[in-house]
């Protein structure tokens, strides 16, 4: 068995950590680690996973670090980590609550699987079955840690893209950002990828005319050249506690002895590489050298060669490697050129001397940091050993290159990149949020000019007929914009644990419409909502509509009944607010009270029980005129609570409405005026069709009768008798 350890080399020497401060952080750790500690559900999950996914994994460590993740082994090699995203991001989904993924990443950063855990995704509780966001996560199989993915369309031509599910474009776009952010950061913390996703760069470019002739001591001096300078006691504290601390352990007097003092430069920039090799040689190793590719050179003394037995053996140097952006630079016998001498003036003489290509593949930049890794191991049996790594970070200075300025293009790529994910959904559906804009607009001018409108009823008919199809076909089946009771009480429990505009804003059609609701609510009341903007309501009206035109009796509840029914959505509406304070999985479940998933989120596609219900809802709807919004809907009833603050009232009445006049009250199709005249705004679903009576001189009995009494009272025209005159007189 192998065990590896890093050790960093740098010029600041390491200060250890206090007894103190470490028990600090490994307290802090394992709280972070406790507060979402794995079920024996979910660990049932992950093993039976992990054996569908990895068949040879053989040890899975326990969790570790401030995320939580496990590695995985096979016969002493390593296969991959494994960790929970909750446990890296703690991201709230559509609920308000975080979905769990459990995600396998292989050592080369690939992500191997991405599977569902845990959700509170209401939509998914009891709408579109569970096992579609099972298979979204399942599509990540083969995606790298430090690739972009995007649900829908992009700009981004080196973005992945992957498709949304219907009617959960929100759940899944979180599901992303979710995987993607907490792979990343494992990743990256495990040292597989780059920090800054995001921000990554086009390769640097050398500058072929920047020489200048310069020695052993200026090379070293600038950071062109960096010097690694082990001392034996160091080597030898690194083994300390383990299997090999006592192998090969230096003696007191051998303790400042020198281990290795290697020397690292990057040979394409001119001022090193001609200095180093010569013009001649430099100019024959730049000829040699493909576009694409890079050479260093390592030059060392001391008891350790960085050559290593591997590369008598075959051709494989396993003492030395590079590392940048988390990937692992290795070199063999064809990659390595002997160097015979260092030019430089000043150089010492070195024991040994090689030069190393980089290759193309690699996708090397020699404007970014990178590390050289020198790997020490000690035998502690006939096949079995101990490694200890020694890094040496390697930046070239800035003079030596400069780094090609991005592309428009690849500029509003980052800028995508670097969007918050509810600001990233608002441009994928910027058609719908312009379309939904103008058309609350054209609404906003309807309520605005109500007398002008309702002065011309059969206009305002077709208009409103036109307006409810939109609302039907635009609003609810296209842009799945339905408010729901589950809103509601998501917003409740939001102020109650934390409110977050991100959560609110991550669907931008249904935050325009409580944005307009709210607003409206103020001014008008629930009815403009209920009577123009919910689809569930307007496909009851336009049904009800045929039905009438169609001569389909009509039957309705004597008013004393109909009013006491009222009560019935506010009862539904106080037991679904009391089941979410204990449970709001539980009230999301019974808020399916609500028809609309069935109706206008799913259309219908779903099991037969929910399908009947609602199309049991639409056929009551045929003889009696939205039943359900009267009697049943809990929205409907959350909305008429804040109505009661409504600052104006701009349904006109007049003294006779109710005493003796009651056209308005028969003809109200909700019934939402009482025998007394007066308008119940609480039930109200503003159709205006009591305002196009009152403005009517020809059915408004008031004004009936006085256009009747200016009838008779204006004047008969007098007629002049017309007398035919004889010509001749």
């Amino acid at each position: 068995m192998f065990f590896v350890l890093s050790i960093s080399v740098t010029a600041v020497p390491e200060v250890a950590a206090s007894e103190n401060g470490g028990h600090k952080a490994e307290n802090r750790q394992q709280k972070r680690l406790q507060a979402h500690k794995p079920s024996d559900k979910s660990e049932d999950t992950a093993q039976q996973r992990l054996r569908l996914i990895l068949p040879e994994a053989t040890e899975i460590s326990s969790p570790e670090g401030d995320f939580g993740i496990r590695t995985i082994k096979g016969n002493d090699r390593l296969l991959g980590y494994m960790f929970e995203t909750i446990n890296v991001a703690n991201i709230p989904a559509y609920s308000g609550k975080p979905i769990n993924m459990q995600v396998i990443l292989s050592p080369e950063a690939v992500i191997l699987d991405a599977w569902l855990l845990e959700h509170h995704e209401p939509i998914l509780l009891v709408g579109i079955p569970e096992q579609k966001l099972v298979d979204f996560g399942v599509a990540y199989q083969g995606i790298r840690a430090d690739q972009r993915v995007v649900v829908g369309s992009t700009n981004d031509e080196n973005a992945v893209t992957v498709d949304a599910i219907t009617g959960a474009t929100v759940t899944v776009m979180v599901v992303n950002e979710i995987i993607m952010k907490a792979t990343h950061t494992v990743a990256a913390s495990l040292g597989l990828v780059e920090a800054q996703l995001s921000q990554k760069q086009k390769p640097a470019n050398i500058l072929p005319e920047v020489y200048s002739n310069a020695g052993w001591q200026q090379l070293t001096g600038d950071g062109s050249i960096r010097r690694m300078h082990l001392l034996r006691s160091q080597v030898d504290e690194s083994f300390r506690g383990t299997d090999a601390e006592q192998v090969e352990k230096a003696t007191a007097d051998q303790l400042n002895d020198t281990f290795i003092d290697l020397y690292v430069a990057y040979l394409n920039a001119p001022t090193i590489g001609r200095n180093l090799l010569g013009d001649s040689q430099y100019r024959f190793l730049m000829e040699e050298l493909k576009p694409g590719e890079h050479a260093i050179a390592v030059l060392a003394n001391g008891m350790f060669s960085f050559k290593g037995s591997g590369y008598v053996r075959g051709g494989i140097f396993d003492r030395i490697q590079l590392r940048q952006f988390g990937d692992v630079i290795s070199f063999r016998d064809l990659d390595q050129q002997r160097l015979y001498d260092v030019m430089a003036d000043g150089a010492p003489e070195f024991k040994e001397k090689s030069l190393f290509i980089i290759r193309d593949k690699s996708h090397f930049d020699p404007g970014t940091d990178w590390t050289f890794e020198l790997l020490v191991r000690r035998q502690t049996g006939p096949v079995d050993g101990v490694f200890t790594s020694f890094e040496l970070g390697y930046q070239l200075p800035q003079t030596y290159f400069e780094r090609p300025a991005l592309t428009a293009e690849e500029l509003a790529a980052i800028e995508e990149a670097n969007r918050p994910l509810w600001l990233n959904i608002w441009y994928q559906k910027n058609f719908q949020i312009g379309v939904l804009i103008t058309a609350l607009g054209v609404l906003l001018v309807i309520l605005f000019l109500q007398d002008y409108f309702t002065s011309k009823p059969a206009f305002l008919h077709w208009l409103r007929r036109g307006y409810l199809l939109f609302t039907v076909f635009f609003i609810g089946w296209y842009c799945l914009g339905q408010l729901s009771v589950v809103n509601v009480l998501t917003f409740v429990h939001s102020l109650m644990q934390g409110f977050r505009w991100e959560l609110f804003l991550s669907d931008p059609v249904i935050f325009i419409l409580w944005a307009f609701t709210a607003a409206t609510i103020l001014l008008w009341g629930r009815g403009v909502f209920c009577g123009w903007l919910c689809p569930f309501g307007a496909l009851q009206e336009l049904i009800n509509e045929a039905a009438r035109k169609l001569k389909i009796r009509q039957y309705e509840l004597p008013f004393a009944v109909h009013e006491r029914l009222w009560a019935v959505k506010y009862i539904i509406l106080l037991g679904l607010f009391g089941l979410s304070l204990e449970s709001l999985s539980t009230a999301e479940r019974y808020a399916e009270v609500e028809p609309f998933k069935t109706a206008i989120m799913l259309k219908f596609s779903r099991e037969w029980g929910f399908v009947f219900y609602a199309v049991l809802l639409l056929v009551i709807n045929i003889f009696t005129r939205k039943v359900y919004c009267r009697y049943i809907c809990p929205l409907g009833a959350a909305l008429a609570i804040p109505s009661k603050a409504r600052l104006f009232d701009w349904l006109k009445r007049r003294k006779e409405c109710g005493q003796p006049c009651q056209l308005c009250a028969n003809e109200c199709e909700i019934q939402a005026i009482h025998p007394d005249g007066h308008i119940n705004h609480n039930e109200c679903h503003y159709c205006l069709d009591c305002q196009m009576t009152y403005h009517n001189d020809h059915k408004c009995p008031p004004l009936v009768a006085k256009r009747k009494k200016q009838q008779r009272n204006k004047p008969v025209p007098q007629r002049i008798p017309v007398v035919q005159m004889d010509p001749q007189n």
